[in-house]
């Protein structure tokens, strides 16, 4: 297993745009590896490139009843139809808020060996391609909120204990206690 400390929340290169993946060598399958093992470690249904400090276009997706990742990644949305609901993220431990995103999208990308991906997805797995390819643009979900409600989830980020210690990076196991901590508060 080779599970990576995940950035949070403060750390730059969340902020920035990831660059194209132009190599797909045993480095790429790695990082392939590393992230898949961060996400299952830290109880994610998804994990970008820049979750773990690296600046490259790849995320890793596992809902259940999908699993995989995307080099390169893109999607265009099908149809109109949106959805609204419960989001979080690993780089924004313990916090939850009701996102509105696209209900179907088609994703297109690579795999780590170069060759294309290309699928359609509804529901949970549309919501995960949507959320992972904005970490790859330097977007995170908090800022797909409405004003009010983002005013609320920036309070509590400053309000948060690995925020106010000034923790940027985390151990995925200490990402998961927080995120298991959180929502035993909320039931």
């Amino acid at each position: 297993m080779t599970v990576q400390p995940v950035r949070l929340f403060g750390d730059p290169v969340l902020r920035a745009r990831a660059d194209e993946v132009t190599t797909f060598d045993r480095e790429l399958r790695q990082l392939v590896t590393d992230l898949t093992d961060t996400m299952h470690a830290s109880g994610g249904i998804g994990m970008a490139g820049p979750q773990i400090g690296v600046g490259l276009r790849v995320f890793v997706y596992d809902t259940g009843d999908a699993a995989g990742h995307l080099v390169n990644p893109s999607y265009e949305v099908l149809g109109a139809e949106e959805q609204t609901g419960p989001e979080g993220c690993l780089s924004i431990p313990g916090l939850r808020y009701d996102v509105t995103r696209a209900l179907r999208v088609r994703a297109r990308g690579l795999d780590s060996a170069g060759a294309a991906v290309e699928f359609e997805a509804e529901g949970l797995l549309a919501r995960c391609v949507q959320h992972e390819t904005d970490h790859l643009d330097g977007l995170l979900y908090l800022d797909r909120l409405n004003a009010a409600t983002r005013k609320e989830a920036m309070r509590a980020v400053r309000e948060s204990e690995w925020f106010t210690t000034g923790k940027t990076v985390m151990p995925a196991a200490e990402v998961a206690a927080t995120k298991a901590a959180a929502a035993e508060r909320s039931s």
